[in-house]
């Protein structure tokens, strides 16, 4: 079986709880839900999408109690779904397959309709995250939309549109959320709002009480971050957070406006829009997140794809900040259906491109004068090898330490978010970009320990702490488990998070399809 069997293949809903069959003791305290988030529909009628990234999204909620787990999913019902579903055929374009719904596909037609193909309108299909703003919960993607989903039934309430809200076309299905419940998102402008920048945004944890059901009225601006260029704005996914300051990464993997706004009337994509400048650097942006003013040191490194970054906190006068690392853009590139559906030697050739992702650290010092040394490391912390040596004309160059290879996806205990922090979780990759074994990483000693069953498959890993934990590594992981073994069920695993053994599973008596992220909620005390 070809992996696009697990990926690719349409999902299906299971709209009414169903209980699974437990195995092992799932600890008593663990109570709450899990919403998970990630592509389950890959083709409507006779059309097809053409990536893995464009199935309409299927969202799962697996929710524990008093040892016992219940598991559903449904269809997000947003305009896209809906759509696609009343023209029994794909007719609203994704990031990696146009779709011209019009009688006549010739130029004059795409000339026509390309006008309203282009950026502020682009799909509303929220395949990759769940986010939280307030009190209300959200499916998420790179777009101007957002969906409110109850958590509880996971029904479709209502279509968000950033743009009513804050000056910004796109935004991050990746936030962060403080300890008083604030959210803290990063955006972009490009076209209607003045000049191009990037855009760091909160909204307050009480934007959704006392009956206000529309909580991004209460968005507040932190900063902005004008384009390197215009034309050539930085993709970004993630971005870091610690207690005083926001780390923006400028990466050499940007989009083409140009192309992006003539993408519909060319007829190609919105993903072949975006391309990785292999002579560039990557600039590094670090902003006051109280006074919403840059830091006057320019800090740079070598060029890389970032995706996901893992934490970031403040270490004396230094921002430490860990990412995962790329050395090209070719992972969007094989996740294209149709090398998903490649078997044998065939799969092996494909994925010789893949280059695997790099942890590394980076670390910034915050007292850099005018005239501190040339060409000295200015890192002065002691658990680390990262570098960052001032240069001639005042500009930081820094040099990260690498602390894994072959892992994506990365989680931490979130208490520990914005603070130093000594474990990170995540799925492991090795020949292929896509995840068999869970792996938790040990900054301090670099050391690993792996959880993995043959022919599975699992979903990102969740930490969730246990109560009164006073270690930071006390609680369970997460995870939903698929095989390629039609004899095995789908399960969801619950490890202890100290030593990575299994101590109970969830065995799920329905489908279950790969997901992408998701969001825990405790349930309330």
């Amino acid at each position: 079986m070809s992996l696009v069997g697990i990926f690719g293949k349409n999902g299906s809903e299971t709209p009414e709880s169903v209980k699974a069959e437990v195995t092992g003791s799932i600890p008593p305290w663990l109570k709450g839900t899990l919403l998970r988030n990630g592509p389950g529909l890959f083709s409507v009628g006779d059309s097809e999408y053409n990536h893995w990234f464009d199935g309409m999204a299927l969202i799962h909620s697996f929710t524990f109690v008093n040892g016992e787990v219940t598991y559903r999913s449904k269809f997000l019902r947003s305009e896209t779904y809906k759509k696609n579903m009343k023209a029994e055929k794909i007719v609203v374009s994704e990031f990696g397959t146009m779709s011209y719904p019009d009688p006549c596909k010739n130029i004059f037609s795409r000339m026509f309709t390309h006008l309203s193909n282009v950026i502020p309108d682009f799909t509303d299909n929220n395949l990759i995250n769940i986010i939280r703003y307030g009190q209300d919960y959200y499916t998420a993607s790179e777009i101007n939309y957002i969906n409110q989903i109850d958590p509880a039934t996971l029904d479709t309430v209502g279509r968000v549109n950033y743009r009513n809200h804050i000056a910004i076309n796109l935004a991050t299905a990746h936030p962060h959320y403080d300890n008083e419940g604030n959210t803290y998102n990063m955006g972009t402008a490009i076209m209607g709002f003045g000049r191009p920048k990037y855009v760091i945004f909160k909204v307050p944890a009480d934007a959704s009480d006392n009956g206000n059901k529309k909580p991004l009225k209460k968005v507040q601006q932190v900063c902005a971050i004008p384009f390197r260029s215009s034309l050539y704005p930085s993709y970004f996914h993630s971005f870091g957070l610690t207690e005083n300051y926001i780390v923006f990464v400028e990466q050499p993997f940007k989009m083409d406006i140009l192309k992006l706004a003539t993408a519909y009337f060319r007829g190609d994509n919105w993903g072949n829009c975006l391309k990785f400048d292999e002579k560039d650097f990557t600039w590094i942006n670090l902003i006051n997140r109280h006074t919403g003013k840059a830091v006057s040191t320019r800090f740079y490194g070598d060029g890389f794809v970032v995706f996901h970054h893992i934490n970031a906190y403040e270490d004396g006068d230094h921002v430490v900040f860990d990412l995962i690392c790329y050395t090209d853009s070719n992972l969007y590139d094989l996740f294209y259906l149709k090398n998903m559906r490649l078997q044998g030697d065939d799969f092996t050739e494909a994925n010789k491109v893949f280059c695997p992702p790099i942890c590394k650290r980076f670390v910034l010092p915050l007292n850099v004068q005018r005239d501190s040394p040339k060409g000295i490391n200015l890192v002065t912390l002691k658990d680390t090898t990262a570098q960052a040596v001032i240069q001639e004309n005042g500009s930081v160059y820094c040099q990260p330490d690498t602390l894994f290879e072959g892992m994506e996806l990365p989680g931490i205990n979130y208490k520990f978010n914005a603070r130093s922090y000594r474990y990170f979780y995540g799925s492991r990759v090795e020949y292929s970009p896509h995840p068999n074994k869970i792996a938790k990483v040990d900054i301090l000693t670099r050391t690993h320990l792996l959880w993995e069953q043959d022919n599975c498959f699992p979903s990102e890993p969740v930490f969730v702490e246990s109560p009164g934990a006073t270690e930071e590594d006390d609680g369970v992981i997460l995870s939903s488990v698929i095989s390629l073994d039609p004899q095995v069920s789908p399960f969801m695993i619950v490890l202890n998070a100290k030593d990575m053994k299994e101590i109970a599973r969830a065995t799920i008596p329905t489908s279950v399809h790969m997901d992408l992220h998701g969001h825990f909620i405790p349930a309330s005390v």
